[in-house]
């Protein structure tokens, strides 16, 4: 029993203790190295973006067309990845290790049956898929194929990278994301020029060799996230992928998991379809949507990794019923979530020609990347706080409001852009549609939280 203890008390010394201490100093502790790996995600995709800028504003367009499939896909993992992270938190912060390690498994399970299916589909019907978008030039079409065939191969190691994700979350082990991701971004900004222009007897091999260092970066950081399992003594130990799951652990991970996918996956079918309505000003624009919603992911990622702490450290608290802890930790979140907000859109909307400048130069192109920023920058702080308040609902477990709120806000998308893009504004109407939805989606799923939030409050005093 002795023994026991002592490991227990290993563990935790490992891992950010959720359940006690200072709330700031906590969720600090825990979402920093996420935000950093979110960072460092978002130069995965903003390396990519410089070197494969050099190359064209083609090259960029067939990256961007292709990039949405794999944004689509990221969607389906959110199902094993979320719903995973939850229960495991909830079984975690409950004392309930045995539990925890059947939902790790079912998350795994879930990802890999996700992920075959996905890898099939790119693979053979890259050619369809592609079509869809109705881009003007043959070579275009042809890299964005290539692009898609490469990196749904690939699709093992980033749909193991974001369960692996989740569950190290989950255990408040967020150091190691860090730690994997790092690894791969030098992995990737090592391999982009090389494989993308060539050095020596490696050929030039332009949009597919960007596939292929973003494939080869993620094979890296799934292996460190191998390795650190292996040396996990809280979740991962007696942890064995082949043994059985249970169907019952599925269901529960799909509750928490599928309204969060769904709203994702649409939101990426809806976002294919503005490309597609982008795509008729050109593919000079298809590319600014490109460069310029990686620039922004600055905001939404950072926000993003913020909202996965939130979630973890209100999952846990939840499970080992800390309520106060629970209402304290959303209210510091929030408040980090306005400064940030707010810096952003000074960023975006005062130094737009300086960061667009960056990736492309061509002056045909960076006033219509001027444009996209300055009006995305309008929505940055209801952004930041949608997506925080929807991390901390998916903490709850109850993940379905702000994901109903967010499909129907991207759903009013479409039908917005259509209408404005056919007045005076132009292009420009497509960007506001995504600006004026995304205010709106922030103050709906605010406001919501805060009401339950205070029934949730009200409740414990009746229990007591």
């Amino acid at each position: 029993m002795n023994c026991i203890m002592n490991k227990k008390s290993r563990n935790r010394q490992k891992n950010v203790n959720l359940l006690e201490g200072s709330i700031a100093g906590t969720l600090a502790r825990l979402a920093f190295p996420i935000m950093c790996t979110s960072f460092i995600q978002m130069a995965y995709n903003l390396t990519d973006m410089i070197w494969i800028g050099r190359v064209s504003s083609n090259a960029v367009a067939a990256v961007g067309a292709a990039g949405m499939y794999l944004w689509l896909a990221n969607g389906f993992s959110t199902i094993p990845r979320i719903g995973g992270q939850v229960r495991t938190a909830h079984a975690i912060g409950a004392g309930e290790r045995e539990k925890a390690m059947s939902c790790a498994q079912a998350a795994f399970h879930m990802g890999i049956v996700m992920l075959l299916v996905c890898t099939l589909v790119y693979v053979f019907g890259s050619h369809t898929l592609i079509a869809f978008f109705q881009l003007n030039q043959e070579s275009v079409v042809l890299d964005a194929e290539t692009y898609l065939v490469i990196t749904g191969l690939g699709l093992c190691f980033s749909f193991l990278n974001q369960i692996f994700t989740g569950l190290f979350t989950a255990i408040g082990k967020s150091m190691v994301m860090f730690q994997a991701t790092t690894t791969g971004l030098i992995v990737n900004i090592a391999l982009d020029p090389l494989l993308i222009f060539g050095a020596g007897p490696l050929p030039r091999l332009g949009v597919a060799g960007a596939a292929l260092a973003t494939v080869l970066a993620q094979a890296v950081v799934c292996l460190m996230f191998v390795r650190a399992a292996g040396k996990d003594e809280l979740l991962f130990q007696g942890f064995h992928i082949c043994s059985c799951s249970s169907l019952k652990e599925w269901k529960s991970i799909g509750k928490i998991g599928l309204p969060v996918a769904v709203q994702n996956i649409l939101f990426s079918s809806l976002s294919m379809i503005i490309a597609r309505m982008i795509a008729s000003w050109g593919d000079a624009a298809v590319a600014v949507q490109k460069v310029g919603s990686q620039i922004e992911s600055i905001s939404w990622m950072t926000a993003e990794g913020f909202a996965t702490a939130v979630n973890a450290f209100t999952a846990q608290n939840h499970g080992a019923q800390k309520k106060e802890r629970v209402r304290k930790g959303y209210a510091t979140a929030a408040g980090l979530m306005v400064c940030w907000g707010l810096f952003t859109s000074f960023v975006l909307m005062v130094l737009p020609e300086q960061i667009f400048r960056i990736f492309i130069t061509d002056p045909a192109v960076l006033p219509l990347g001027v444009d996209y920023l300055r009006i995305l920058g309008v929505s940055q702080l209801f952004m930041c706080l949608e997506i925080t308040s929807a991390g901390a609902f998916q903490g709850l477990g109850k993940p379905m409001l702000p994901s109903v709120a967010g499909i129907l806000g991207n759903a009013a998308r479409v039908p917005l852009a259509a209408v404005l893009s056919a007045t005076v504004l132009g292009l420009n109407g497509i960007w506001w549609s995504i600006t004026i939805s995304s205010i709106a989606k922030g103050v709906v799923v605010v406001s919501a939280f805060l009401v339950m939030l205070r029934k949730y409050m009200q409740s414990e005093r009746k229990d007591t």
